[in-house]
């Protein structure tokens, strides 16, 4: 109990610090490893995942759908894993009264990233009646992890401006860079088919061929049970 309390002390002593704006270096050390973390996490490698999944559509080959598949849970675990070790830490270092809103948007992230793993276990296969349920659940949580998470770290920056005094404009001009380059080839993918086809004739678009090449579903049913 003693322990306890004084582990207790020690984060308040901190976290006022941080609030008035004194940055110890140590305190600046665990704010570093922080927004490290999850920037590398939520902010990088989820929607990384995301645009990894989306470009087994305009593939052909059921070996490189089978590579594109396994690298997007990968990713998606190893974004997992620092998440999980930023939220521990936070519990460790920081004083969690949840009364701000990155603190408030943070609690909630950490749960829905959990979800989601739990319910890409449970995907029924392929012609079972709530597959069509599953997708849209496990599509919507992910976009939204990846919208709030990046949300989150910009909220953290401002935070942190707010309360030491220091300067994040590069650090937020970097993060800006990076997720307009993630949405810019997010919405190439959506588009990069149709402009494929703009140097194709009508004619050569439907001429048949020797060796089909396997469709969306086929190759999902492969690949993905």
């Amino acid at each position: 109990m003693h322990v306890g309390c004084q582990l207790q002390h020690w984060k308040r002593v901190k976290s006022g610090a941080f609030i008035l704006g004194l940055l110890t270096p140590e305190l600046s050390i665990h704010i570093t490893i922080h927004g490290f973390l999850l920037w590398t996490s939520v902010g990088f490698l989820m929607p990384l995942g995301v645009v990894i999944i989306r470009m087994t559509e305009g593939v052909k080959s059921i070996r490189m759908v089978k590579v594109l598949f396994y690298t997007h849970v990968t990713v998606q675990i190893l974004a997992l894993l620092l998440a999980t070790v930023a939220a521990v830490l936070s519990l460790i270092n920081f004083e969690n009264s949840f009364n701000n809103t990155h603190q408030k948007i943070g609690l909630v992230l950490y749960g829905l990233i959990w979800i989601q793993p739990l319910i890409a276990f449970v995907r029924p296969r392929r012609g079972i009646r709530f597959r069509s349920l599953w997708y849209l659940m496990h599509w919507l949580l992910g976009t939204g992890v990846c919208v709030m998470g990046i949300a989150n770290i910009f909220i953290g920056l401002h935070t942190f401006h707010e309360r030491t005094s220091i300067s994040v404009s590069l650090w937020a001009a970097l993060f800006t860079a990076e997720v307009s380059f993630m949405a810019f080839l997010y919405l190439l993918q959506h588009r990069w088919q149709y402009m494929m086809r703009q140097g194709v004739t009508q004619d050569e678009q439907i001429a048949p061929t020797s060796h089909a090449s396997p469709t969306s579903n086929q190759k999902e049913m492969l690949v993905m049970p």
